[in-house]
C-alpha cells in the first residue's frame, strides 16, 4: 500500500504543480491579453512548426544511433530501431515522472537487446553528463552575450543557497552509501556491489569508445538540431521572426533547463520562455504564445512516438 501511495505521489505531485502554475499565472491575464494570445495562435504558421518538430525527430534518431558508440565497447550493438523506440519511450515517460525515462530506456534495451540493465543505465548516465556539458557550453555563451540583462533574472529565478545545501546533502549521502558498501559483506550488499560495477562499466564506456570523434560530431549534431528546431519555431510567428541570435540562444537555454529538470516542462516551459523574452522587450502574450506552440507541438510528437514505440516494440521483436 505504501509503495502504491509513493508511486501515486511521484506521478501526481509534478503534474499537479505544473497544472497549478498554469492556473495561477494565467488567471491573472486580462480579457485583452487572452484575445492577443488567441490572435497569435491563429496567425502562427503551423507548417513551420511541423518543420521544427521534424528537426527534433531527427535529433532523436541521431541520439539512438549515437548510443551504440557507448554500447559497442561493452560488447553490444542493438538495432537502431530498438534504440529509437527506447529513446521515444524515455521521452514519453518523462512527461509523467521526471527522469523516469532514463530507467525505461535501460529496461527496453535489457528486455529486447539483452543489454544488462545496469550497463545500459550506466551508458545513459554518461550520455546525460555529455548533454549537460553541452547545455553548460550554451549557458556560458549565453552569459557572455547578455550578462547584464540576465544577472537579475537568474538570481531571482534560481535559489542558489538551497541548491548548494541540496548538493551538500546529496554528496554526504553518496559518501555514507560508499562507506556502507565497503564495510558490509552481506548478500544484499554483494548484489548492490555487482550492480554498481555494471553501472560503472556503462558510465566509463565513453572512455573506451573507438570512435570518440564520431561521438562528439553526433553530439554536436544533436544540440545543433535542438537549437535549429527552436530557431525555426520562432519563425512561425511574424512578431518573433526577427528576434536576435543572442536572444534566441538565451531563450533556448532557459527552455532547455525546464525540459531537463521538470516533467518535460509542463507549466514551466511557456512561463520561462515568456519571462526571459519579456526582459528583451517582447510582450508577455507573444512570449507565452511562442512557448506554448513550441511545448505543445513537441509534446504531441513525444506522446505519439512514445505510444507507437510501446505498441511496436513487441511486434518488431516478436521473432527474435
Amino acid at each position: 500500500m505504501n509503495k502504491s501511495i509513493s508511486k501515486f505521489l511521484q506521478l501526481f505531485i509534478p503534474l499537479a504543480l505544473g497544472v497549478f502554475l498554469i492556473w495561477y499565472f494565467y488567471s491573472k491575464f486580462t480579457p485583452e491579453q487572452w484575445d492577443e494570445l488567441v490572435f497569435h495562435f491563429k496567425n502562427a504558421n503551423y507548417f513551420i512548426v511541423i518543420a521544427s518538430v521534424l528537426m527534433s525527430v531527427l535529433s532523436h534518431v541521431i541520439r539512438a544511433y549515437r548510443w551504440n558508440f557507448m554500447l559497442d565497447p561493452l560488447g553490444y550493438k542493438p538495432r537502431l530501431l530498438n534504440n529509437f523506440f527506447a529513446v521515444s519511450t524515455a521521452y514519453f515517460m518523462n512527461l509523467f515522472i521526471p527522469k523516469s525515462g532514463e530507467v525505461s530506456r535501460a529496461v527496453v534495451l535489457d528486455k529486447y537487446e539483452k543489454v544488462p540493465f545496469e550497463k545500459g543505465f550506466g551508458t545513459i548516465i554518461s550520455e546525460r553528463v555529455v548533454d549537460l556539458f553541452f547545455l553548460l557550453l550554451f549557458t556560458i555563451l549565453t552569459v557572455l552575450l547578455q550578462f547584464d540583462e540576465l544577472y537579475d533574472y537568474i538570481t531571482q529565478l534560481i535559489p542558489f543557497k538551497k541548491l548548494a545545501f541540496a548538493l551538500g546533502i546529496l554528496l554526504l549521502g553518496i559518501f555514507a552509501f560508499y562507506v556502507f558498501l565497503k564495510k558490509s559483506k552481506g548478500p544484499i550488499s554483494r548484489k548492490i556491489k555487482n550492480f554498481v560495477r555494471g553501472l560503472k562499466d556503462g558510465v566509463f564506456s565513453i572512455l573506451k569508445m573507438k570512435k570518440k570523434g564520431a561521438f562528439i560530431f553526433h553530439s554536436l549534431l544533436i544540440w545543433g538540431l535542438y537549437l535549429l528546431s527552436f530557431y525555426t519555431a520562432t519563425q512561425a510567428l511574424p512578431e518573433t521572426s526577427s528576434i536576435s541570435f543572442g536572444t534566441i540562444i538565451i531563450t533556448f537555454v532557459v527552455g532547455s533547463f525546464t525540459f531537463a529538470f521538470t516533467n518535460s516542462g509542463l507549466g514551466y516551459y511557456p512561463l520561462a520562455i515568456a519571462g526571459i523574452l519579456l526582459i528583451f522587450g517582447i510582450p508577455e502574450t507573444l512570449g507565452t504564445a511562442l512557448g506554448w506552440i513550441v511545448w505543445t507541438s513537441n509534446v504531441i510528437y513525444i506522446i505519439l512516438s512514445g505510444v507507437l514505440s510501446l505498441v511496436l516494440l513487441p511486434i518488431y521483436n516478436r521473432n527474435k
